[in-house]
């Protein structure tokens, strides 16, 4: 679990953030939604250290992760799985390379346990067998899932996940909702994904952050987003004629 309270961020005299305070729960895909330039970046940053809240705390679990040094906040970013907008591979290393990665950086396993471990995770992500390829080899939602194995390498207890299906087709983003979606259920994990894909809210959205000018304007499950009445969170979920004639049915 990753516990934000009353979390404030400005830069010089703007305001990012207004006081936002949300749970974000382990075993579950939570969602921040919202415009570009509603705050979503900002938080994110802010929940794995990468900016200091203004004001406000950030939990993991029972630990104030705010209050750490360097040192301590390192120990907590290791169970931190990330999967990045653009999968962000090494081109030059193979795909089994980019895997081992982190255990390389963070882990004394012997060189037989890394590659068991990266054996996992490639069968885990249905790429057994693809370890001597390089990135350019491989398609865009390969190249993703790819990316989501070196996320898991390390056994995470937080996976935080920017714009996943980004650049992908509708087919192949279902298959990286899925496998997100299983990963975070079978592990406990504390899934957190920044999208503004509406696909994936209304696949993956068990608990939902919804950003309105940098203010937690709604919350709530998928099951909720097609009853709820917030005018701001119709008008951005909404925004598609095709959603709107899901919605309209849906309410019939």
């Amino acid at each position: 679990m990753i516990r934000a309270e009353n979390i404030f961020k400005s830069f010089g005299d703007q305001q990012v953030l207004k006081g936002i305070s949300f749970t974000f729960e382990a075993g579950k895909c939570n969602l921040i939604i919202g415009r570009s330039g509603s705050g979503k970046t900002v938080l994110v940053k802010i929940l794995v250290g990468l900016l200091k809240p203004t004001t406000g705390t950030v939990w993991y679990d029972e630990t104030d992760f705010t209050a750490l040094d360097k040192k301590e906040m390192r120990a907590i970013r290791m169970q931190i799985g990330m999967l990045f907008q653009g999968s962000a591979l090494f081109d030059s290393l193979t795909v089994e390379q980019n895997i081992r990665f982190p255990l390389d950086m963070f882990t004394n396993l012997t060189p037989r346990e890394k590659l068991d471990r990266v054996n996992y995770c490639l069968e885990r992500v249905s790429l057994a067998g693809n370890n001597k390829k390089y990135p350019a080899e491989l398609s865009g939602g390969m190249q993703k899932r790819v990316g989501i194995a070196r996320a898991i390498v390390l056994q995470p207890k937080y996976l935080f996940c920017d714009e996943p299906n980004s650049g992908l087709d509708p087919k192949t983003a279902l298959v990286i909702d899925e496998l997100i979606r299983s990963i975070t259920e079978e592990n406990n994990i504390t899934t957190i994904i920044n999208t503004h894909d509406m696909n994936s809210v209304m696949e993956n959205g068990d608990n939902i952050c919804f950003l309105y000018e940098g203010q937690l304007e709604w919350s709530g499950t998928r099951d909720e987003v097609l009853e709820s009445t917030n005018a701001n969170l119709q008008s951005f979920i909404f925004a598609s004629p095709f959603l709107q004639r899901l919605r309209d049915a849906a309410l019939r």
